[in-house]
């Protein structure tokens, strides 16, 4: 176990272990708001960005690469990537990052096989999210993926005994109810489309990925509590796994054909730009989500689906109609609502209440007055359904 607790130690220098605490007192306001501001920038960018790029480049004319393909090598450059960072808090010693690799891959095996389950699902997922893709508009798809939301809610329901207050179920019912209306929308002919799409086949793609999401994520999180490892040790095995698992879905589905033309066939410029995003921009959220609430994650969702919307009308021609903009704000207004801190939604839910005089509240004399909340937003162990990955990085 001493390899796991140097590499624990070690990982709180590195990328997703600042805490707001190591910052002077004079300037840890300023600081954790312009790193929120950045945070949020962030999670605008790769939301909207991944999507588009993916719908760009499976509609280009030509030879369309395989999906399989890009999913395995966004697995290898995530992996390598981990595996960089992981030397680099090793102060560059090749010999304490092999023994620190083989205490906490080989030697704890267990809690490595652990994450095979999430990332066979996060594999699956990825592929899924091609397919969906291919087969509908990217703003659709933006709009109908935020159903991760309500699988991932229902499976912390179910697996981790959560509570959901009044208003984030109203918000669920809501969420539900605007992606309806967003894919009675598609079904009626919303504009023209390829042949070559199916918007049955994309809906399904979405939902099953929705639901692949919704459950790795609560299993991630059931199975790592009170885990030691890095963000970067973490990935670095769900790497591995991904690898292995996406080479075994490239033989079953496409293999005869990747073998004919070629792993890299098709690639261009916008494939290898949709690859590095897959692979970096997954691992860049991970350490911006540090300082971004659960507001500020919604508004950031709720800002890409504007984006991608604007962009999809841009670049591929969408036509945005008025039961396409109803759907698409009920969404909006749902992720606004269900990211709201309890005791927000306690304040909304008091002020709608009659009430019959001044809301002051008088202090009984002789009680100390009421704690104030703390203003710090950082600490995502307080925050639902978030993932705890970050949260588990430790130092001794």
């Amino acid at each position: 176990m001493a390899a796991v607790g140097s590499g624990g130690s070690t990982a709180t220098a590195g990328p997703g272990a600042v805490s707001a605490g190591a910052l002077e007192p004079g300037t840890s306001s300023a600081a954790h708001r312009r790193l929120k501001y950045i945070s949020l920038a962030v999670l605008v960018v790769q939301n909207a960005s991944l999507i588009l790029s993916i719908r760009y480049a499976r509609t280009l004319p030509g030879d369309r690469f395989f999906a399989t393909t890009a999913v395995v090598m966004a697995e290898v450059l995530k992996g390598l990537t981990c595996l960089l960072l992981l030397f680099a808090q090793k102060r560059g010693n090749v010999k304490h990052l092999v023994l620190f690799l083989h205490e906490a891959v080989l030697v704890q095996y267990m809690d490595t096989l652990k994450l095979a389950v999430p990332s066979l699902i996060y594999t699956l997922q990825n592929n899924l999210q091609y397919v969906a893709i291919s087969n509908l508009p990217a703003a659709t798809f933006q709009v109908t993926y935020q159903l991760k939301i309500l699988t991932t809610a229902l499976f912390s329901v179910l697996m981790l005994n959560r509570s959901l207050s009044r208003l984030q179920w109203a918000s669920l019912l809501l969420l539900f109810t605007g992606v309806a209306i967003v894919q009675a929308q598609q079904a009626g002919g919303g504009g023209p489309r390829p042949l070559d799409q199916n918007p049955g086949v994309g809906l399904a793609a979405v939902v099953a990925s929705c639901l692949s999401s919704g459950f790795a994520g609560v299993y991630f999180e059931k199975i790592l509590k009170g885990s030691s490892g890095s963000v970067w040790l973490r990935n670095l095995q769900l790497g591995l796994f991904g690898t292995a698992l996406g080479l075994v879905g490239l033989w079953w589905a496409e293999g005869t054909a990747v073998a004919h033309r070629g792993f890299f066939f098709g690639y261009t410029p916008a494939v290898w730009g949709v690859v590095l995003n897959q692979a970096f921009g997954g691992l860049l959220v991970a350490v911006v989500v540090k300082y971004a609430d659960n507001i500020l994650k919604g508004f950031a969702t709720s800002l890409s689906i504007v984006l991608s919307t604007v962009a999809s009308i841009r670049l591929f021609g969408f036509h945005v109609d008025p039961l396409f903009a109803l759907g698409a704000g009920l969404v909006i207004g749902a992720v606004y609502l269900y990211s709201l801190p309890r005791g927000a939604a306690k304040a909304i839910a008091s002020a709608s209440a009659p009430t019959s005089g001044p809301c002051t509240h008088q202090q009984p004399p002789g009680q100390p007055p009421p704690p104030q909340l703390s203003s710090h937003h950082g600490d995502l162990s307080t925050e639902p359904f978030l993932p705890k990955l970050l949260t588990k990085v430790k130092g001794s």
